[in-house]
């Protein structure tokens, strides 16, 4: 299947060269069927990472140098279709002492960069006046990507197979609905030990906005979640993931501050063996203040009969901590208090985080972290990135210390 795989990516590289190469963008409208593909554009995403994991509990590091590459070709519309085909790429380049979920080495912690290459996005679009349809293998972000992402921070993209509808109308709303099939996750085409490598099932994103005075919004949704069980697995590995949730979500920009805030319930959905119903409700502001970003904000994910509040389908890295200690959430639920601070010294930006981690239900304490960011946007093409998280665990909590490094260079053209 790896050989096939990547048999495939040579040809499409090779068909690649019949056609211009220009700067991934939005192409103007074609007038013949033919310019439908001489004037599609082409893009390229190479991103090279090394990362270092030192967990207790292991005797040894991980330490993991990938690249992730990824070639693009995007069609000009033409009678408001329009098509785009994506392959990905993720290779060992130096360090592979880790485990990837897909290679076995249990001795070292895990960093989930299985390598392999795979069709990332497939998908033909309709465009007709404020509506639009897109059916195939495709990026699904809605909001701050808390229910629904892509996992762009990892080397494997999170996608979805279906079908997805948008329309907008001048009144401010817009609606936003997917039927999704199969969820193409993280772990690798190829993945047989740790996790699935796909989830199928039926699953439904229902998501309308409305846009109001200047800068606020309004945000009603419901995600319903109907994953099959898959052989050989734990059901808490597929079925168990199953839920319906409904939330609300508002947004908004007085001046010089800003403020985000959410409220979701969910409960047991679909075949699920469990049985639960549980809330999970954020707010979240920010001040900008002498140059420098402010941020403070409370999440609180739930818990229900030993089973916390789910968001197995959502950007996980960019919440409760770089060290993704709370991928899933605890039995007891959790409440994640945290502030930062963003500024810039010269072209490099930075950043800092503080987090308090406690059981949302009874008196656990999970432990607290630090995590910090130097990002250098170089150009328009290249981007050079430092990260560090530290976990530090309660002397009582079932958590391990943790520290992680990323050193991460990106280059796009």
């Amino acid at each position: 299947m790896r050989s096939r795989s990547t048999h495939r990516s040579v040809l499409y590289a090779t068909s690649l060269c019949l056609f211009p190469i220009h700067a991934l963008a939005d192409s103007p409208p074609a007038e013949r069927f033919s310019q439908m593909f001489t004037q599609g554009v082409i893009g390229a995403d190479f991103r090279y990472r090394y990362e270092y994991v030192d967990q207790d509990g292991f005797d040894d590091e991980a330490k993991a140098s990938t690249l992730r590459s990824l070639l693009t070709y995007q069609s000009a519309p033409y009678g408001g279709f329009s098509f785009l085909t994506q392959f990905a790429n993720v290779a060992y380049i130096g360090a592979d002492d880790f485990n990837s979920t897909e290679n076995g080495k249990t001795q070292y912690p895990v960093v989930p960069d299985p390598k392999g290459t795979e069709v990332n996005q497939a998908w033909l679009r309709y465009v007709r006046n404020n509506g639009s349809g897109t059916f195939g293998r495709q990026q699904i972000v809605l909001d701050d990507q808390r229910f629904v992402g892509d996992v762009g921070w990892r080397q494997n993209d999170q996608t979805f197979d279906g079908f997805r509808s948008q329309w907008s109308w001048d009144s401010g709303f817009a609606l936003d609905y997917s039927y999704v099939y199969r969820v193409n996750r993280i772990f690798g085409q190829h993945n047989r030990t740790v996790q699935p490598a796909q989830w199928s099932g039926d699953n439904h994103f229902l998501h309308l906005q409305y846009n109001f005075l200047e800068q606020h919004s309004i945000v009603a949704f419901a995600y319903l979640l109907d994953i099959d069980e898959r052989t050989g697995w734990s059901p808490n590995n597929s079925v168990n993931n199953s839920s319906d949730s409904y939330g609300l979500r508002y947004s908004g920009v007085f001046g010089m501050f800003s403020v985000n805030a959410s409220y979701a319930h969910q409960t047991d959905a679909g075949g699920s063996y469990l049985d639960y119903d549980a809330d999970y409700y954020a707010v979240e502001g920010t001040a900008a203040f002498f140059g420098l970003k402010g941020t403070l904000g409370y999440e609180v994910l739930g818990s229900d009969n030993g089973v916390g509040f789910k968001t197995p389908l959502a950007t996980l890295h960019k919440f409760q901590g770089w060290a993704d200690m709370f991928l899933v959430t605890p039995a007891d639920g959790i409440e994640d208090l945290y502030f930062g601070v963003a500024g810039s010294a010269g072209p490099i930006n930075l950043a800092a985080t503080w987090h308090d981690f406690q059981a949302e239900q009874g008196n656990g304490d999970f432990g607290s972290e630090l995590d910090l960011a130097a990002t250098w946007p170089v150009s328009k093409q290249w981007n050079l990135q430092l990260k560090y998280a530290n976990f530090m665990a309660d002397n009582d909590s079932s958590y391990a210390d943790t520290q992680k490094v990323w050193f991460t260079v990106q280059l796009k053209i």
